[in-house]
């Protein structure tokens, strides 16, 4: 059963790997950048002190922590213990794998950590904002597009950004859970 799912995961790279054009090719390596994204970053901070004051620095404690839980989940844990190659490593793949700017990634991919930070800032501010901003759920197409690019650059197969999607969602959620609730405690106490 494993070897058939791992069958379908390297097919299915090959598919959405295969998806590119040369003009493409720039665009998703800017898009998997890190760096690129500060300015989103500094607005969706602006965002928080503008709607929380100095509660914001819950919020904004709580989005560093979730990010890096599941940063830290992937990279630290999962890679190493699951020493899966990436594609762009992979003997058997390699080959058939388009490679951008000889952009190859470390040699294990499962689980993808840009998948998991950015669906944890997608579900954290979809938590934080989804009765004010409705317009707040396109950080997940955000977060779907970056995922993509690794698909795209060759350096994670589809159950890599599945895995960490799921990674990132869950930290949010549980960091989301544990703010709330101590947050409630400490305005219980102060003013209780």
């Amino acid at each position: 059963m494993i070897d058939w799912l791992i069958e379908i995961d390297k097919q299915l790279f090959l598919f959405l790997n295969g998806l590119h054009t040369t003009w493409l090719d720039p665009v998703m390596f800017f898009i998997s950048g890190r760096k690129e994204w500060i300015p989103l970053y500094a607005f969706l901070v602006y965002l928080l002190v503008r709607n929380y004051r100095w509660q914001s620095l819950y919020y904004i404690a709580g989005i560093a922590l979730a990010v890096l839980l599941a940063d830290q989940f992937t990279s630290g844990f999962m890679k190493p213990f699951f020493e899966r190659l990436r594609p762009s490593h992979d003997p058997e793949i390699g080959p058939l794998t388009h490679i951008v700017n000889d952009y190859r990634g470390g040699s294990f991919g499962f689980a993808s950590s840009h998948a998991a930070n950015t669906f944890a800032v997608a579900t954290w501010f979809f938590l934080v904002f989804r009765t004010k901003y409705k317009t707040i759920t396109w950080m997940f197409l955000w977060s779907s597009v970056v995922s993509y690019s690794r698909i795209y650059l060759g350096v994670h197969y589809p159950s890599d950004i599945l895995v960490g999607a799921v990674v990132g969602t869950v930290m949010a959620l549980g960091v989301y859970w544990v703010i709330r609730k101590v947050k409630k405690d400490l305005w219980k106490g102060v003013f209780g």
